[in-house]
């Protein structure tokens, strides 16, 4: 048994707790959390001194590639010629749902690599194929998603943490992990607002569900015109 969880950058510890960790089925919604996972990868960029957002956009400060190789394939990404506006910019909220996908992919293969999940290939309908991440210790997620009970005790007390919090209600994890009620979900959700990443993640996660409602209501015939 793990006691205490290993080194993680911030996308990892939202995985681990965003997946269950005997079926490796995320809690929350797939896009939702590969949103997620692109957005926290931006801010673990930030906390290392990398990048930087304002006003909706991503500026790189320092395109020196860091130690970990997902952060600096990412962070290459951003800083290559070509990409984004002139001096670095990128949209955020536009990044995150272009690359969510792809980047939340080599967060998990990155997981994978070191043992952290075990990649499982399963079948829908036998023909088409899908995955499945369980934990290789569930120790580690029961370790994570107590590290995360002690800071959401102490008010999210630092920018790591908080950022944390934020991305879990944003991906619409609070009611999995958070362990305060009604009350510490809404201060959750009040930090999306104050952090960058988190917001362009809800941003595009109410774009979705917008989406959804509207193909909703379109299919039961309410956009008809009801005949004459």
């Amino acid at each position: 048994m793990m006691p205490t969880a290993p080194e993680l950058t911030l996308p990892e510890e939202l995985l681990l707790l965003a997946l269950d960790p005997r079926r490796g089925k995320p809690y929350c919604s797939g896009r939702s959390l590969e949103y997620g996972t692109a957005g926290a990868v931006l801010r673990e960029l930030e906390l290392q001194g990398r990048v930087t957002g304002q006003g909706g956009r991503i500026r790189v400060l320092n395109p020196l590639a860091p130690p970990d190789p997902l952060l600096a394939q990412v962070l290459g990404s951003l800083s290559a010629p070509g990409t984004g506006r002139p001096g670095g910019d990128t949209d955020t909220r536009r990044w995150v749902r272009q690359t969510g996908r792809y980047v939340q992919e080599l967060c998990l293969e990155h997981l994978v690599h070191r043992s952290i999940l075990r990649r499982e290939t399963h079948r829908f309908l036998g023909l088409l194929p899908y995955y499945r991440h369980r934990a290789a210790d569930p120790a580690l997620s029961l370790a994570v998603r107590d590290r995360f009970t002690a800071a959401e005790a102490a008010g999210f007390p630092d920018p790591r943490s908080r950022t944390l919090a934020a991305l879990v209600s944003a991906v619409g994890l609070s009611g999995t992990v958070a362990r305060g009620g009604l009350r510490q979900r809404w201060a959750m959700y009040n930090l999306v607002t104050e952090e960058w990443t988190a917001e362009a993640v809800h941003r595009n996660v109410r774009q979705d569900r917008a989406n959804r409602n509207r193909r909703s209501h379109l299919s039961s015939g309410g956009g008809s015109s009801g005949g004459d």
